[in-house]
């Protein structure tokens, strides 16, 4: 398949290698060109704008991070609609509102094409694993045509609904990690302040009842310290606040997802906007008085 893709992001990048990796005639696009440089050298084809990449592919992807950015590549006279073709298909992988994701599959439509939003879970490990985790809103039919193509990709791909739907799932989905990470970081300053160890609290946690693979990966950074990563805290609080603008047009309470929020928001007034959002532990750290060791 000739695929398209615009936004090379951390994850982006990676996705898009695999593809190439697959077989896949590849065009793309970023804000940046060096970004695109890694792909280039391994068969990739660049493209000066998203709309050339999207008039060029018989699949446009793309991967940004937040709704504005997502405008950005799809609208006016460079964007992705401006270059769409008839028949193609169109999969965002970003992470947005379900709002955005509905509007975004009516333009599409418009142009006679049509759109998925099939956000992904998963860490630059689950991509070189080939197991990411895709929610897939949109038609079964459409979903079908590239399947093939995510199932490459990751160990599932779950058709969720309609247009809108993945995005949902994703913001679901996010929500439990952030509330679940902040959990056990309660968990731990409990213990070290009660006397326990850093490290024993953490290996104990970690082989419990309560361990997840996210857990497992991002836990000993409350040891090893919390260095820019491939999901920061202002890209956690970014869909916190997307899941909380979804609940209350639902009538859904979400009174832990507002919690963590809250720390998110300590954690960037702290200066670690740009850390991993692993860094709730120091911030929750401070707040029990605790001098930190990582």
């Amino acid at each position: 398949m000739r695929i398209g893709f615009v936004g090379l992001g951390n994850m982006g990048s990676r996705i898009a290698g695999r593809m190439l990796e697959g077989g896949h005639e590849l065009v793309v696009h970023n804000r940046t060109r060096a970004k695109a440089e890694p792909l280039i050298a391994c068969g990739a084809q660049w493209r000066n704008s998203p709309r050339e990449v999207a008039a060029e592919a018989e699949a446009v992807f793309t991967m940004v991070s937040e709704p504005a950015a997502l405008a950005a590549v799809t609208d006016g006279p460079d964007g992705i609609l401006a270059g769409i073709r008839g028949g193609s298909v169109y999969v965002d992988l970003s992470t947005v509102s379900p709002m955005v994701s509905r509007r975004l599959a009516e333009r599409v439509r418009e142009k006679g094409a049509d759109m998925l939003d099939a956000p992904v879970s998963g860490s630059p490990v689950s991509i070189e694993e080939g197991k990411l985790s895709f929610m897939v809103g949109g038609k079964v039919e459409v979903l079908e045509r590239v399947r093939p193509v995510l199932e490459s990709l990751g160990s599932a791909v779950t058709h969720v609904g309609g247009n809108g739907q993945g995005s949902l799932m994703k913001l679901a989905t996010n929500l439990s990690i952030a509330v679940q990470f902040m959990v056990f970081c309660e968990g731990v300053v409990l213990a070290e302040k009660g006397g326990i160890p850093r490290d024993r609290a953490l290996q104990v946690l970690l082989n419990s009842a309560m361990a997840s693979p996210m857990l497992k990966y991002r836990g000993p950074m409350v040891i090893k310290g919390y260095d820019p990563g491939i999901f920061d805290v202002n890209m956690m609080q970014k869909d916190l606040n997307l899941a909380l603008e979804v609940a209350r047009t639902l009538d859904v309470p979400l009174p832990t997802t507002a919690a963590t929020n809250e720390v998110l928001t300590a954690t960037r007034a702290l200066g670690m906007a740009d850390k991993d959002f692993a860094a709730m532990f120091e911030t929750l750290s401070m707040m029990a008085g605790m001098r930190s060791r990582s």
